[in-house]
């Protein structure tokens, strides 16, 4: 009987993680039970994927604030910092910023407006146009924004994070001055010393600042890009991609876990005979239509990946040909005619009108997305995801 199931998704519920614990073995052991509890069988091309967390606390990846203080200190002296472009989140960036500030005297926060690099919103659009503002020239100070504005707490969490970081930061026993822009040269009328926040527009706003004479410029993925009196660190990306843990600890993004990631596929061989593809993922590449929050606050979605995972689709869209090329077949006929294009199409089919509306985005990230999804964020307990049947196409 032919195959009626395309693409399967299935969270996978596994022990919780501590630092020291074999991964690997977690990680493979679980997906075998699974599929013997419910009675599906792995099969080659599979797809195993397990969140960046589970992978950070494996290898006991934190770091305090204090080790984040003396980073900053080490880097800005007792310089002015003009720490610019943050997302506005407790989760990402709150404790980061409390180290940030208990390494500085005085730091000039820039806020991007209306809105910051993933959507969370700091200004209303028709207020903003209706006081005559533009946005990509205009710097506001935090005086002028309040007229304006006022207080515009988020939409979800009910947090004014303008408020809350300017609090944070003199809690911390570091002087503040708030203000509002959108381009990077801005800060240099306040200091010539900056650190930028942005995630996935971090080498620009760099360029820009030295082009424009800053003096030191660091971006948050070369705070902590080594390890401070024993902290965790992350090579790649520093601070980017790390986490809230306790009120004055962060999880970073989990470091060099390419090995990982191949011992994983190498056991799944060994205990099934089955060639399994494997990957770390963090945040899903999406956005969400009524928040207008963009998901993807890590740098990446995968950090790490076997080499079946390199690439991007090469699929046609059957909806064309059923309109188009075949469009007075049906049934039978049709069904064969469209099969034979799949099993005859070329390796690359970039420019063919028959993929028009395929998404050309990288496996990582669309399989990345696929997981965050399906294994969320709260209480699911399913840190590992088996994604099966992802490659298949009609005629399988």
């Amino acid at each position: 009987m032919e195959r009626k199931v395309g693409t399967v998704s299935r969270g996978i519920r596994c022990p919780i993680i501590r630092q020291g614990d074999n991964l690997a073995e977690i990680v493979t052991t679980s997906v075998i039970e699974a599929a013997e509890s419910e009675g599906f069988e792995l099969r080659d091309r599979d797809v195993v994927a397990m969140t960046e967390s589970i992978v950070a606390r494996s290898q006991g990846n934190y770091a305090s604030i204090d080790a984040i203080a003396k980073d900053v200190k080490e880097k800005f002296g007792d310089n002015t910092i003009g720490v610019i472009f943050p997302i506005l989140s407790r989760n990402r960036f709150s404790i980061c910023l409390k180290g940030i500030a208990k390494g500085a005297k005085k730091i000039v926060l820039m806020l991007s407006y209306p809105s910051d690099e993933v959507g969370n919103e700091l200004a209303d659009w028709d207020k903003l146009d209706a006081a005559g503002i533009n946005p990509y020239a205009d710097v506001l100070s935090l005086e002028r924004y309040r007229e304006v504005f006022g207080v515009h707490p988020l939409k979800f969490t009910g947090v004014d994070y303008v408020g809350y970081y300017k609090e944070l930061i003199e809690g911390c026993g570091c002087e503040v001055e708030i203000i509002f822009a959108n381009q990077a040269k801005a800060i240099l009328d306040y200091t010539d010393c900056v650190l930028a926040c942005d995630i996935h527009t971090r080498a620009r706003t760099k360029r820009l600042l030295k082009e424009g004479g800053a003096k030191i410029v660091y971006g948050f993925d070369e705070i902590l890009n080594k390890s401070v009196d024993g902290s965790g660190y992350n090579t790649k990306y520093g601070l980017l991609g790390s986490n809230k843990s306790t009120e004055d600890t962060i999880k970073l993004f989990p470091n060099e876990c390419q090995d990982l990631v191949l011992e994983i596929q190498k056991l799944f061989f060994e205990r099934t005979g089955k060639h399994i593809e494997v990957m770390v993922y963090g945040d899903g590449a999406f956005k969400d239509p009524q928040g207008k929050i963009w998901e993807l606050a890590d740098p990446c979605v995968s950090p790490a990946f076997t080499d079946g995972l390199i690439g991007t689709p090469n699929e046609i869209k059957l909806k064309y040909l059923a309109d188009n090329d075949f469009k007075n077949l049906s049934g039978e006929e049709l069904k064969a005619a469209i099969s034979n294009s799949i099993k005859s199409k070329q390796d690359n089919l970039v420019g063919n009108m028959a993929s028009q509306g395929t998404t050309p985005r990288q496996l990582t990230d669309l399989i990345g997305s696929l997981c965050d999804l399906t294994s969320g964020s709260g209480d699911k307990g399913t840190p590992v995801v088996l994604v099966q049947g992802y490659f298949d196409n009609y005629t399988n």
